[in-house]
């Protein structure tokens, strides 16, 4: 008698390496970028030193990409037991930096810890995430009830007033995170349209009439050329960098604008030197690789092993996708100017650091995930 054959399931392991490999793309990229657009800068102010942003930012992305790698081999289970605490850090530290540092840009958002500087608002973030995950995960058939939803948004308000005091851009993206996760969770989708217009109107006026520089900057966004401030002279150029460029490009280091045209080139506005030099063919393949990551993020989200996987890689996808929608709808003109960096690419090694850290996180995720398979006997 021949052997019978079996067939029976089997469930193999999984890691989204398609995500590993595309962050990993795209911080070269930006090292690349950023070597090219701050060369000249860092030569004036560091006597000579052009390697300055960039040893500092490679500085940065080894301690994120040693820190992605170790969370991605940890069980992402064990976060959950740590939100509540990180939240709480980033609220007393988002506190203590508005009275113990100096005022950078006309803002306070550093804090000095020993050779480094460190945002907290960048730690806001990924705690958001994490505390408010723990928290949906926990109530997930209560999280319909408007009144339940309300509740737990209240939650995210200290940490948004306090960050939107010096960062109102940082703090419409935590509003944002929490808004996504919250959304992911609840089988009701009308009361999120009406939170969100209600927050958008009313948080926007309040937070636009606190600071009247804020004022000042939507109508240097309206008029640009009405104006000589340093915030509409810098969209201007950035305009001006985009214009020239054209469909290819003038080729990699050839920019005329990253010449001191263009204030701090390497922070806020490194996509309008994209434009100049790779033209809008290299613009669309950088969107596409955003593009490309928030689809691997939506990918591991739905096939996640439990609820509270798919909240943390939801966050994570929503940080990912407003913090780049604003970025370049800034550099663009679309919005009023304001400080958001792109991320993996623009010079931050505080947001770079704290970005690998979350894409470990969803890497962990991935690892939780099972193919299903046929094994014969």
């Amino acid at each position: 008698m021949g052997r019978r054959n079996k067939t029976r399931q089997k469930k193999t392991k999984y890691c989204d390496y398609s995500l590993f490999f595309l962050v990993i793309f795209l911080l070269g990229f930006g090292l690349v970028m950023l070597y090219s657009v701050s060369a000249y800068n860092a030569n004036l102010k560091y006597d000579g030193d052009t390697l300055h942003y960039l040893r500092r930012q490679g500085f940065a992305a080894v301690l994120g990409i040693t820190a992605m790698i170790a969370i991605s081999k940890i069980d992402y289970h064990i976060w959950i037991y740590f939100g509540n605490f990180a939240y709480f850090l980033a609220l007393v530290l988002c506190v203590a930096v508005l009275f113990m540092t100096d005022a950078r840009n006309g803002s306070t958002r550093w804090m000095q810890l020993g050779p480094l500087n460190f945002q907290p608002s960048e730690l806001a973030k990924m705690a958001t995430i994490l505390f408010l995950s723990g928290i949906v995960c926990r109530i997930p058939k209560q999280i319909g009830k408007f009144a339940n939803l309300i509740k737990v948004m209240i939650m995210i308000v200290p940490i948004f007033v306090i960050v939107a005091y010096a960062n109102l851009s940082t703090a419409i993206i935590i509003m944002g995170i929490a808004i996504v996760i919250t959304f992911v969770a609840s089988p009701k989708y009308w009361q999120f349209f009406a939170m969100g217009g209600v927050g958008i109107v009313g948080g926007g006026v309040l937070f636009i009439m606190a600071a009247t520089y804020r004022m000042d900057r939507i109508d240097a966004w309206l008029h640009p050329e009405n104006y000589t401030s340093d915030t509409a002279f810098q969209t201007l150029q950035g305009l001006y960098a985009i214009g020239s460029g054209g469909l290819f490009g003038k080729g990699l280091g050839q920019s005329m604008q990253k010449l001191g045209f263009v204030p701090e080139a390497q922070n806020d506005m490194i996509f309008s030197i994209i434009c100049e030099e790779l033209g809008l063919f290299g613009a669309m393949c950088v969107i596409l690789l955003f593009l490309l990551m928030i689809w691997r993020l939506m990918v591991i989200a739905n096939n996640a092993s439990d609820l509270y996987g798919a909240l943390i890689v939801s966050g994570i996808m929503a940080h990912i996708a407003i913090q780049v929608i604003l970025n370049i709808a800034v550099v663009t003109n679309t919005i009023p100017n304001t400080g958001i960096t792109l991320p993996f690419i623009s010079y931050g090694g505080t947001s770079t650091s704290f970005l690998l850290a979350e894409m470990g996180l969803a890497l962990s995720v991935s690892r939780g995930i099972r193919l299903e398979g046929t094994e014969h006997d």
